[in-house]
């Protein structure tokens, strides 16, 4: 094996974005996600700041979403929640690209979007995921993305919010790694269901994934490791999460 519990459980973004979830079901996500060591909880915005309480001491990252899940909010709202994320102590913010501008091709709005929630991030230096929801999109709007991002210093370019019709495919994170400057990053999010899945994505050079199914992928990866397993102190038995 060429990969340490480390290697993999920093790859994951615990996602906690499904809107049926109770806030128990949130708090455990987060306690669950602290005591795996994961990379972030991507959670709803209106509990990221209990989720950060949760996190706080612990090397895994708050974070939450920017004009999700379609990404047609003004740019002034999406401003509006990066202000209020960073506030609430986000520390990695998730925003979903204008998807109607991109079909559209209006770059320079695209640009001026994606600018508006980098810039003032950066500011606070904390880290943007950039979602483009691939499904909707061929393959010379996704690389004008890629190189948008790459322009804007975006930090990671994301291949979708999980609530569209279609999630990560090879073909698209191949696509991505090619046309992304090396200093952006890649992610994949929906379809990463299992630690082989993951291993693969990893082989195409994804840094994180998106992933509800964080106990299960992680549980898989100590047993293959000769690792003891780890016992969450969860309110529930097993939560319920996101994509």
């Amino acid at each position: 094996m060429d990969y340490g519990y480390s290697d993999i459980a920093t790859m994951i973004d615990h996602s906690l974005l499904n809107p049926t979830l109770t806030w128990t079901q949130l708090e455990d996500g987060c306690r669950l996600a602290r005591a795996y060591q994961v990379a972030s909880v991507c959670i709803m915005p209106y509990a990221l700041k209990r989720c950060a309480e949760l996190l706080a001491g612990s090397p895994v990252k708050p974070s939450t979403t920017i004009g999700f899940p379609h990404g047609g909010h003004t740019t002034a709202i999406k401003v509006a929640e990066t202000q209020r994320a960073l506030a609430d102590g986000g520390q990695e913010l998730d925003m979903v690209v204008n998807i109607s501008k991109v079909l559209s091709g209006d770059w320079t709005y695209v640009r001026d979007d994606i600018r508006a929630v980098v810039e003032p991030t950066h500011a606070a230096g904390q880290k943007v995921k950039v979602i483009f929801e691939n499904c909707y999109l061929n393959d010379a709007q996704k690389i004008r993305l890629c190189e948008i991002c790459g322009e804007l210093n975006a930090d990671w370019v994301k291949t979708s919010t999980g609530y569209g019709p279609g999630g990560a495919t090879h073909d698209d994170l191949r696509l991505m790694r090619r046309h992304a400057p090396a200093h952006v990053q890649v992610k994949a999010a929906g379809g990463v269901r299992d630690l082989d899945g993951l291993l693969a994505v990893r082989a195409l050079g994804v840094t994180r994934v998106g992933a509800s199914r964080t106990r299960e992928i992680l549980d898989e990866c100590r047993r293959r490791l000769g690792l003891d397993p780890i016992l969450p102190d969860l309110t529930t038995a097993d939560p319920a999460s996101g994509y």
